[in-house]
This record gives structure tokens, C-alpha cells and sequence, in this order.
């Protein structure tokens, strides 16, 4: 733990040295921007993976400060306290021939932690793009089991609906998660039920947006997902693969082909379920990206890494804009 408690703190130095002002020169910079891009890559290595929290919380030390969107911060959702998301409203950008696509995603965690406080540079990632984002928290296990969690977010995703013109967001509305809230927000797209159990008849959901999701992840074998998704023969309510329809919306799957905590088998067996059900899918795969990688690739530091951000401006601009 000492390992990744220094690396984590050699990132924050490094975080430091490249805000400092006394590194006006170009060379000074392109150092530290250089030092910062190495030590979270390698905080986001798997041999780090303990120390998730810490690297997200530097992924947003990194992004913090560049502006061009609004914060506003731990809006209600619903009545209990767990029920607030946090929007991410573009400042400019807006070229008025359009209406802004608002962009809600849930946050990993195993279905039993994270935050949506730890997601600021996602936030920041997709409003640089003229995305609204709202991400919102959920209830977690061992508080709530499934599927209580897909509950609340379908509350945020019908409360983001109704007061959209609140904040200037009237376009399209997508799902987004990465890992478990990937798993959350494919529920959402797939089974109508939970829309319309939350008050949601009606609303319309333009495309989901999957990175590094759980689909199908049946036999489940770890005692905790056994208690998280049980009783054992209510199992197959919670995958998502099963609820695919020729209705479905749009999706996007994105995936990195180091994944060694959830498999790309969810993500392709996902693909080609909806392609058979006639439904438009985007599969993408990224060579040596693993779990963490592919979240930390929305990052203002480490774009370079794979475009994710640009696949998943692409799928909105298409798909907002009603084009097949």
C-alpha cells in the first residue's frame, strides 16, 4: 500500500509543478505536462488499482481550473439524501441551431462504492465538447441491493428530463456509465420498465454509452454479487443482455481489450445481440487499454491515449441529430 500511496503522491507533485507559475517557459511545461501524463498512467495501471479513489481524485486535480462550464453541485433528485446529481453545463459552444444534448452518466464502483464527487474531469471532459452532464449518485450495496440502485437513477434520469429547460439542455438525452453504472445505464435503455415505474412515460432516451460494462456476467461466483443480486432465481432480471428489443436506442460500446476485471465478451456478445435485433450498435475496442484506462482516457491529460472522448462526441452528434 506504501507503493501506491507514494506513486499517488509523486502525482500530485507532479499535478503541482505543472500549475506553478514560475514554469512560464515552454520547455518547463512541456516537462511537467510530460511527468504529470506518466505517473497517471501509471496510477491507472492494474497493480494500482487499489487506490482507485486517489487516482480519480487526481484526474480531477488535473482537470480543475481549465472553466468553460458551470458547476452546480448536489441537486435533488428525489427525497432521500443519497439523491443528488451534480450538473456540468457548457458555458459556450452553443452555436444556436441546435439544441444542446444533455448527457446523464453513473459512476462505477462494484455497485457498492465510488461517488459521483470523484467524476469531476468526466464532467469537464464532455461539457468541453457542448455536452450538459449530469452525474449522479445512487444508492450503494451492502445499504440497498438490485435492484434499488437502477431505481434511483432512472428518478435521475426522469428528473433530469422534466426540468431540462432549467438549464438550457432540450436536445437529446443520453445514458452513460462506466463498469456497474455502465451496467445501470444499459437497464435503463433496454428495460422500459424502470422509466415508466419512476414516473417516466414518455420520456425518451437517444443513446446509450457503455464503457467497460458488465451485460452478461451470469453464473455469478463471488459472494457478494450472489447477495447483491439475489435471490438466485431473480439473477437473470439483472442482465442486461436479456432485455434486448428492436426498440432499444442506439448504442455505443466501448472497451478495452486489456480488461481484466470485466471481460470485452460483455461488451461483444452485447454488439451482437442488438445488431441481430436490428438494432445500430457501435462496438469499439482499444488495444491495451484496461479497466481504469479507459475512463482515465477522458482526462484532459491523457486523451492522447485512445479517443474515447472523440468516439463518443461522434455517437451524440449522430444520433442527436437523428441520423441513421
Amino acid at each position: 500500500m506504501s507503493d501506491k500511496v507514494s506513486r499517488v503522491r509523486a502525482a500530485e507533485s507532479a499535478v503541482d509543478s505543472q500549475r506553478e507559475p514560475r514554469r512560464s517557459h515552454p520547455r518547463g511545461r512541456a516537462r511537467a505536462a510530460k511527468r504529470l501524463r506518466s505517473y497517471l498512467l501509471g496510477a491507472l495501471s492494474p497493480l494500482y488499482a487499489g487506490a482507485a479513489r486517489a487516482t480519480l481524485s487526481l484526474l480531477n486535480l488535473a482537470a480543475s481550473g481549465r472553466g468553460g462550464y458551470e458547476h452546480r453541485n448536489d441537486i435533488a433528485y428525489g427525497p432521500l439524501p443519497h439523491q443528488r446529481l451534480d450538473l456540468y453545463l457548457p458555458k459556450d459552444g452553443d452555436d444556436g441551431e441546435r439544441l444542446r444534448p444533455l448527457l446523464l452518466f453513473f459512476h462505477g464502483g462494484r455497485w457498492s462504492d465510488g461517488s459521483k464527487d470523484d467524476y469531476r474531469f468526466v464532467g469537464e471532459a464532455f461539457s468541453s465538447r457542448g455536452i450538459a452532464t449530469a452525474i449522479a449518485g445512487y444508492a450503494l450495496y451492502p445499504q440497498v441491493r438490485f435492484p434499488v440502485f437502477v431505481q434511483d437513477a432512472a428518478r435521475a434520469v426522469v428528473w433530469a428530463a422534466h426540468h431540462c429547460e432549467d438549464f438550457g439542455a432540450e436536445g437529446p438525452l443520453f445514458v452513460a456509465g462506466h463498469s456497474s453504472g455502465a451496467h445501470i445505464a444499459s437497464l435503463l435503455a433496454l428495460d422500459p420498465s424502470y422509466l415508466e415505474e419512476a414516473g417516466g412515460t414518455g420520456v425518451k432516451i437517444a443513446g446509450m454509452l457503455g464503457l467497460a460494462g458488465p451485460y452478461d456476467f451470469l453464473p455469478l461466483r463471488d459472494a457478494d454479487l450472489i447477495d447483491i443480486f439475489g435471490p438466485v432465481e431473480r439473477h437473470g432480471e439483472s442482465q442486461p443482455i436479456r432485455y434486448v428489443s428492436p426498440t432499444a436506442p442506439p448504442a455505443l460500446l466501448l472497451h478495452g481489450e486489456a480488461d481484466s476485471t470485466v471481460g470485452p465478451r460483455n461488451s461483444r456478445k452485447l454488439a451482437e445481440k442488438l445488431s441481430a435485433a436490428g438494432v445500430p450498435v457501435t462496438l469499439r475496442l482499444y488495444p491495451g487499454l484496461t479497466h481504469l484506462r479507459i475512463l482515465g482516457a477522458l482526462a484532459s491529460p491523457l486523451r492522447f491515449i485512445a479517443p474515447v472522448l472523440d468516439d463518443i462526441e461522434r455517437f451524440i452528434e449522430k444520433n442527436g441529430n437523428g441520423v441513421e
